[in-house]
């Protein structure tokens, strides 16, 4: 893909001429922020802009009356950068909402000039349970997943599987942070013992002496708090030292289907991992997905989906509001209105801006079990959403009143 100017960024706008004007706020502004070039790249990227644009055009926006356009730009996964772009968006181009915004770090400083300059943030892409947590804010949406929930999936299953001892390799930022703490914490509670731990530059190239570390721990399992390229490498580079066949086992703790067609199932079967969403589970998401393929030549990921299920829902509470001007008021009534879509169906928005829905633990399928392309995964367990997420009083979120 080419690489996009750091404060460049591009338009689509939804034509609604020749409709019957029925919305009164105005033209809606979205702006979806993420990684276009780098290590996240395919796993949102241009992906997202696309999915944004097909939530307005089945909302029927236009029919309406209602003026979207979609700006969207390359944060470089560096907060300043972010920060720039958003505070460009905001006080010049008039944008409404920022979505998507994978990166923690990103994430959580525009997390806080939406709160600043009263817009909205919905959040895809991005991992951090701090969120809905100490950083909840009543203007975000933590809308596909977390750390907490990663953790919850994937970390218990493990443990309960035997895998009782831990030696993490996180990304040194605060998703990789986020990542391990919640996962540690669901080790140690199932009577699971960590180990060891070692934090590697974001991004890395050399997993070498980390690796290293983690198989002189003789943990039974090497939890990778990281996620895109770092997984991918670190997968391969433990395949190279024999690290899986001297008797430890990997544990993507992010695992996007984008990272299993990367690896190959020759490599990548038999991981198990959470996510939110598969693209082959109903005939909506095939429906999606083969339409983003025709277009990207890969499947979506589940936050590319979570862009469209968002933004969707967004629409809906400006359309119900007749208003976009005021960004928290937005956000209240996204919690008040029940969410419900033709990808991630019915669920809802906790006072903590905690999306709600059910949660898949998945696992990769050996070669001869692939009956088509992109036919990687199987869902070996369904966690109900009541399930899935932190629960409300756990999360030291300022929004949540005590009882």
């Amino acid at each position: 893909m080419k690489r996009l100017s750091t404060l460049a960024t591009a338009a689509l706008v939804i034509s609604t001429a020749g409709v019957q004007a029925q919305y009164g706020g105005g033209t809606v502004r979205i702006g979806v922020l993420n990684d276009m070039s780098g290590i996240y790249s395919d796993i949102a990227g241009i992906g997202s802009v696309w999915a944004a644009k097909r939530a307005i055009e089945d909302f029927d926006a236009g029919k309406k009356g209602m003026n979207v356009e979609v700006v969207f730009a390359d944060h470089l996964n560096k907060p300043d950068v972010g920060l720039n772009i958003v505070r460009k968006w905001i006080d010049i181009d008039k944008v409404d909402a920022i979505v998507d915004v994978p990166t923690s770090s990103v994430a959580l400083a525009v997390n806080e000039v939406t709160r600043e300059k009263n817009k909205v943030l919905l959040v895809s892409g991005a991992a951090t349970s701090d969120l809905t947590g100490s950083r909840c804010s009543p203007n975000s949406v933590h809308w596909t997943y977390d750390t907490w929930a990663l953790a919850n999936g994937t970390g218990r299953a493990i443990v309960e599987a035997g895998g009782d001892t831990w030696f993490f390799l996180t990304a040194d930022y605060a998703f990789g942070h986020a990542l391990e703490r919640d996962t540690a914490a669901f080790v140690e509670a199932n009577g699971g013992k960590v180990l060891g731990r070692v934090r590697h530059p974001f991004p890395g190239n050399d997993f070498s002496s980390f690796l290293l570390q983690a198989q002189a721990s003789h943990a039974k399992i090497i939890g990778l708090a990281n996620a895109g390229g770092d997984t991918r490498n670190a997968i391969k580079q433990a395949a190279e030292f024999g690290i899986v066949q001297g008797g430890q086992k990997l544990a993507g703790l992010l695992v996007f289907i984008n990272d299993v067609h990367a690896l190959g199932l020759e490599t990548a079967q038999g991981l198990i991992f959470t996510g939110a969403w598969y693209w082959d589970m109903t005939n909506d998401n095939r429906a999606f997905a083969h339409d983003f393929f025709a277009e990207h030549k890969r499947m979506p990921s589940y936050t590319v989906a979570g862009v469209y299920s968002a933004v969707f829902h967004y629409l809906k509470a400006i359309a119900a509001l007749d208003t976009h001007a005021d960004g928290a008021a937005v956000v209240a009534k996204m919690k008040a209105m029940p969410t419900e879509d033709k990808l991630y169906g019915k669920g809802s928005i906790r006072e903590d801006g905690r999306k709600i829905h059910d949660m898949y633990l998945f696992e990769v399928k050996r070669p001869d079990e692939a009956k088509y392309p992109w036919d990687y995964l199987r869902v070996k367990a369904t966690i109900p959403a009541v399930h899935a997420w932190r629960p409300l009083d756990q999360g030291n979120c300022p929004l949540v009143k005590r009882s």
